[in-house]
């Protein structure tokens, strides 16, 4: 039996933003090559931020298009790297659905997650080993999966309007729970 799919190749088209273009290829084209490299994959990059992946495989592919997402959210890309080991995940929070048109209310809502001088995101990041990152509309959370879930969880209470407190002690509740199951 011959499987002709081997020579198959998939490709991934997406957008970043035009100031994250010089991150994503890094200097003398370090980052990049390191994605290709580690993810099997090629990545065309236009000077409007389109980028297209391309590779024969279409799990590692999915994994690279994470990677260049997550750099166009904001993320180092030695955290985004993180996620070609395959138990991590991206989850990107769009908070212009909570937030509509209102400038004010999108920079509230962040300034909720970000905290005095960075101590609330800091502390999620602390209690779930993650990262966060914050960028335009969005909030980004690379980590294990089941900690990006928890830290989901955390972010959504916050930018509902849960007290700071309340969240951490959510978080330092779930933290001994996964330490001492349960």
């Amino acid at each position: 039996m011959t499987n002709t799919s081997e020579n198959q190749e998939f490709s991934y088209e997406l957008k970043i933003p035009q100031e994250r273009i010089a991150v994503l290829i890094g200097t003398n084209g370090e980052t990049k090559k390191e994605i290709e490299s580690t993810m099997h994959v090629n990545l065309e990059i236009t000077p409007e931020g389109e980028v297209a992946i391309t590779g024969h495989d279409a799990v590692t592919l999915f994994t690279a298009r994470e990677i260049v997402r997550s750099i166009g959210r904001g993320f180092n890309p030695k955290i985004a790297l993180q996620l070609a080991k395959s138990d991590y995940a991206l989850e990107i929070i769009d908070i212009s659905d909570l937030a509509g048109k209102n400038k004010n209310m999108m920079e509230r809502l962040k300034g909720r997650v970000i905290g005095k001088g960075g101590k609330s995101r800091e502390e999620i990041e602390r209690l779930t080993e993650t990262h966060i990152s914050i960028y335009g509309k969005t909030i980004g959370i690379i980590g294990e999966i089941s900690q990006v879930s928890i830290a989901r969880q955390a972010v959504a209470m916050l930018v509902e309007g849960s007290m700071h407190k309340t969240v951490y002690h959510f978080l330092e509740k779930k933290k001994k729970e996964m330490m001492f199951g349960g």
